[in-house]
């Protein structure tokens, strides 16, 4: 599919994620198969611009693939000054939020907020368009499908964003009121794709291959858009592509495979945001990495108390190590770690139900 005049590998994408779409990460998701990345959001206010954060997220040095930048914030011409900053600083696509469903955000107006007033939302828009427009920088906008139950104006917003000059549009399937909770639905990615003549991407629970497919199938969409599933599990781009091209599934990546592509992400995210820092926020991912694996939560917690890259490093590396030593591929560990559960609550089930029997007894 195209934005504009980019033309992407593929319809699976990394969404913009605060804290956690930076750098390395969307270069991580890209090799594994992602056809196209969104950096994390940036506010539009310029007093922010040269915070430590704000450097950081509008660092696109070396980054492969089509730079693609989300930008929030609920005044039009300062909207457009960020889109025209961070085309200067090397965006290639502007992305603008209307998704950001965080309360921080809305209580400003922004994000998901901005739904409210379709008025300001399509002055944004126009703003944003118009600025970009000079440079043949496409404009795309991610939205949720309305504010609450009562008040989805998705379709609305979408046409009227068309008409505007946006080039892609983002549905997330939950209003800013579900937050993440629920269940995303589809019937709303639906009528937009229905109702425009661009790209339309449908956004929210898509944690598997077959849910790829799926959504893409009940939606007619044109690609879909992968967020806190790809947390720790980056290869699920990989997957997607293969499942989605073959009907096929793809064996579950080595330990020792996982191992490596852990030691890359790492050392990317070490040299993007330096030792001090990078040793506390690589803390998450590698948390993600090993979720539901045996020995996991004693493994985090030992973890979290090293502050030396090369400590953390070396304790990952032991942990893949015993792991590798139980099984060669993932799956197998994760059932091993639910067995192991399972067992467990059926052990304390049974002391339980003897220390019922015993006090009866007495």
């Amino acid at each position: 599919m195209n934005i504009g005049s980019y033309s992407l590998p593929n319809g699976l994408f990394v969404a913009p994620m605060a804290g956690i779409t930076d750098r390395p990460f969307r270069q991580l998701c890209k090799r594994l198969g992602a056809g196209y990345a969104v950096s994390e959001m940036m506010s539009s206010r310029p007093d922010l611009r040269d915070t430590p954060k704000s450097l950081l997220r509008s660092n696109h040095v070396g980054e492969t693939g089509v730079i693609a930048v989300q930008i929030s914030g609920t005044e039009a011409s300062q909207m457009a000054d960020a889109a025209r900053y961070n085309i200067d600083q090397g965006a290639q696509i502007i992305d603008i939020n209307m998704g950001c469903p965080a309360k921080k955000v809305c209580n400003k107006w922004a994000g998901s907020a901005l739904m409210q007033d379709e008025i300001l939302a399509i002055q944004i828009v126009t703003a944003v368009v118009q600025a970009c427009a000079p440079h043949g920088v496409p404009v795309t906008l991610k939205m949720r499908t309305g504010w609450c139950a009562e008040h989805k104006n998705a379709l609305q917003l979408a046409r009227q964003a068309v008409d505007s000059g946006v080039q892609m549009l983002v549905v997330h399937g939950r209003t800013r009121e579900q937050g993440y909770k629920g269940v995303a639905e589809y019937d709303t990615v639906a009528a937009v794709k229905a109702a425009v003549s661009v790209p339309v991407v449908a956004n929210g629970d898509i944690d598997s291959p077959q849910k790829a497919r799926a959504v893409l199938q009940a939606t007619g969409a044109d690609a879909v858009m992968i967020g806190r599933a790809a947390q720790g599990r980056p290869w699920l781009f990989r997957e997607t592509t293969h499942f989605l091209a073959n009907g096929s599934e793809l064996a579950s990546p080595l330990v020792a495979e996982v191992k490596h592509l852990m030691f890359e992400h790492l050392h990317d995210h070490y040299h993007f945001y330096g030792q001090h820092s990078g040793v506390r926020t690589a803390r998450k991912h590698i948390g993600w990495y090993v979720k539901d694996l045996p020995g996991a939560s004693e493994f985090r917690e030992r973890m979290n108390l090293l502050d030396d890259c090369t400590q953390q490093w070396q304790a990952v590396a032991d942990y893949f190590d015993q792991l590798n030593a139980l099984s060669d591929r993932l799956p197998d560990l994760r059932s091993a770690a639910n067995q192991f559960k399972q067992q467990q609550e059926m052990e304390n089930s049974n002391h339980e139900k003897h220390a019922d029997c015993r006090l009866r007894a007495t």
